[in-house]
């Protein structure tokens, strides 16, 4: 597959594919949006937010989750707001996510599957890292945006001014509802 990508990006550069798609590194509506990294929310959530390319900055990852206040999404929100100029955050979880109800038991025998010793999950551990805590998901999409929010909202270097404001979309129709 990645051998394909890079033929196809290949012709794409040649017949100046990319011409519609020229912005700068600042987002035009000083927003980011924190979502989650499913496949169906790719084109969905800027169409039914109305973005284009250049309008906001868009932080993935499974589940739209802040796990810690100095994880790499809330890194990314830092850097958005103080070097690329945003003002406002957004929080997007989508219905059916597959991080609902994701556990590090469920990961477990998966990984025995593909090869991942016990020794090494030893050593991840006696590292400190606590994989029940770091692979578990949420169990209440609702109650994990507003977790999200209050994060964002009470990290010590953001800054009072910025808004953060949180939301469900709906993986099929697109059509978002306010998380208070």
């Amino acid at each position: 597959m990645i051998d394909r990508i890079i033929d196809y990006n290949r012709s794409f550069v040649e017949r100046k594919g990319y011409e519609p798609y020229i912005t700068d590194k600042y987002p035009d509506k000083k927003l980011a949006v924190l979502t989650c990294m499913d496949t169906r929310l790719t084109e969905l959530l800027p169409a039914a937010l109305g973005l284009k390319n250049g309008d906001a900055k868009i932080i993935k990852n499974a589940g739209g989750l802040i796990l810690s206040p100095f994880d790499s999404a809330m890194r990314s929100l830092i850097v958005a707001i103080y070097e690329l100029g945003v003002e406002e955050v957004m929080v997007v979880a989508h219905t059916q996510c597959g991080a609902c109800h994701m556990s590090y038991s469920h990961f477990l025998p998966l990984m025995r599957e593909r090869g991942i010793k016990d020794d090494t999950l030893d050593t991840i551990r006696e590292c400190g890292i606590d994989l029940n805590r770091w692979l578990d998901g949420f169990h209440d999409t609702e109650t994990s945006v507003s977790r999200t929010v209050k994060t964002i909202q009470n990290h010590p270097l953001i800054p009072r001014d910025i808004i953060v404001r949180g939301f469900i979309i709906d993986s099929v129709t697109g059509a978002l509802t306010p998380v208070e």
